[in-house]
């Protein structure tokens, strides 16, 4: 299976030009600029539309603050042909795929949980996980804060990640500056960042067979 991973495009999706064919996209969340209901229409319009996959795939995150404050309201706006997955799986074609949109705090966005709540939200994603979609990322893996001079993933993802579920795939975004594919063992890790830190669109969609 063929896969296409986006991140981060923060209403610059458009940006990205002609997406390469494969079976299934993932986008790790942040989509919007700040979450209101015209900017998830228009992403959830160009996504839909994109026909060149047979599955589309995204999870929320930190910016998409809708899917969390009305999400009933926020799943109004997700096309039938798009899954959101919010702390959920999907199988497709014999794999497993999960997503959540849960980070540590930061600047009082949405989906933000402290540590010891964050555990509970990774100890939930099944053990025979396949591609795993988080939004933000395992504790330094993709994850060191420019502006905070310091790593900003979480312990506890990295560790049930790398000792426990052991996905083939573990994809994400958040942390502008960490785009970069990684190999763990037999995990490869993926911050699949668009934009970087000035939110300007400059990293190219990641492509991976599994």
């Amino acid at each position: 299976m063929k896969i296409v991973i986006i991140s981060d495009t923060h209403n610059k999706h458009m940006r990205l030009g002609k997406l390469p064919v494969a079976d299934v996209i993932i986008h790790c969340g942040d989509f919007t600029s700040v979450g209101h209901g015209h900017e998830i229409r228009n992403f959830m319009k160009w996504y839909s539309g994109l026909n060149q996959y047979k599955y589309k795939i995204c999870c929320a995150g930190n910016h998409d603050r809708l899917f969390e404050t009305n999400r009933i309201l926020a799943l109004e706006d997700v096309p039938k042909n798009v899954i959101y997955l919010e702390d959920s799986g999907v199988e497709i074609e014999g794999l497993n795929f999960y997503g959540t949109p849960v980070q540590l705090p930061f600047c009082n966005w949405a989906f933000n949980r402290p540590e010891e709540k964050l555990i509970e939200h990774w100890k939930a994603i099944p053990d025979n996980t396949d591609v795993l979609i988080t939004h933000s990322p395992p504790y330094d893996i993709f994850d060191w804060g420019i502006y905070t001079n310091s790593h900003t993933g979480s312990p506890s993802l990295y560790f049930e990640v790398v000792e426990r579920i052991k996905p083939k795939i573990h994809c994400f975004g958040h942390v502008h500056s960490g785009y970069g594919i990684k190999v763990i063992e037999n995990t490869t890790f993926i911050n699949a960042s668009n934009v970087d830190e000035d939110y300007i669109c400059v990293n190219n969609p990641v492509v991976i067979e599994i």
